[in-house]
């Protein structure tokens, strides 16, 4: 839920007639601009979300003769309303601030043009009430891929990430990821109070922004892939040609999944690297598997095993 006071601050709005009593929280990550309620149409009506009156609805609803007019507001406001937003710096009118007063419902003012307004709203509404989940884990950008390095605890993720961030990558959180689904994307970020930090076993804490620059760093990333590290056990069948798609579910998101075995000597920066550029590739339309497979057919003149 998103409290009045955040709504107001978030979005930089004007106090024109505050709640006296009844303080609605907003739940719905969406606006409702109420012109087709002005006319008379209230059958299907999203009164849950911040109302926003621009222009349009205000040239409307001033056109109605008053006893209409005052008959809609009293029908509009019947509903329970969380607020009501004025933009384009319009001066609130009377009818209604006197019905939102009775009714207690907060009104508030904003410069900004409606669409903008709108669009910005919707945005963090959007964010601030995204579902979320903390993964244990390591997020950083490779290549402008958002990879999730997750493992047993031991396993090498930040020394990992810190091998990355000295080739160039930047570090999104450390060992602890605030994963926010918006959309059919997720979002991830450190948790504030151990921001732009690191663990190392053996040193303990670093500062990363301190030692490599504000460059070394980055704020949220958008998850693209999970990259997966575990001990490697002799005699297990890892993937060697890349063709099994394994996912990890995240708030509901399949989001790709690569399971790395870690031994002596494997340079798993270079690893995740690779896995990344190679990701991008894919989402481009092209699959080495399936050159290949292609290849290999064009050569002996049939079908190559993986294909079928």
């Amino acid at each position: 839920m998103v409290s009045q006071q955040e709504f107001v601050k978030a979005l930089d709005l004007e106090v024109i007639s505050p709640a006296r009593e009844r303080e609605m929280p907003i739940e719905v990550a969406d606006v409702c601009r109420p012109g087709i309620q002005f006319a008379g149409y209230f059958d299907v009506f999203a009164n849950a979300r911040p109302q926003v009156i621009g222009k349009t609805e205000m040239a409307y609803l001033m056109s109605l003769p008053e006893a209409v007019r005052s008959e809609r507001l009293r029908r509009y406001f019947s509903y329970d309303i969380p607020c009501i937003v004025i933009a384009r710096g319009m001066e609130c009118p009377q009818a209604l601030l006197e019905q939102a007063r009775e009714n207690d419902v907060p009104v508030y003012g904003t410069q900004a043009e409606t669409s903008m307004f709108t669009g910005k709203a919707i945005a963090f509404l959007s964010e601030a009430l995204a579902p979320r989940v903390t993964q244990h884990g390591v997020l950083v950008d490779v290549f402008g891929v958002g990879v999730l390095i997750t493992g047993e605890s031991g396993v090498g993720k930040s020394e990992c990430a810190l091998e990355l961030i000295k080739r160039g990558h930047q570090l999104v959180a450390d060992d602890v990821v605030d994963i926010a689904r918006v959309g059919r994307k997720l979002r991830g970020e450190s948790p504030e109070i151990v921001r732009d930090f690191m663990e190392l076993r053996g040193i303990g804490i670093v500062d990363i922004k301190l030692i490599f620059g504000i460059g070394a760093i980055m704020r949220r990333k958008t998850i693209d892939m999970v990259i997966h590290l575990e001990l490697w056990i002799p005699g297990k069948d890892y993937d060697r040609l890349g063709t099994k798609d394994a996912t990890m579910d995240i708030l509901g998101v399949a989001v790709p999944l690569i399971n790395v075995p870690v031994r002596s000597g494997r340079n798993l920066a270079m690893i995740v690297e690779i896995a990344a550029r190679n990701w991008r590739l894919k989402n481009e339309g092209y699959n080495a598997v399936n050159e290949l497979d292609r290849r290999l057919g064009e050569m002996y003149g049939m079908q190559h095993p993986h294909d079928e």
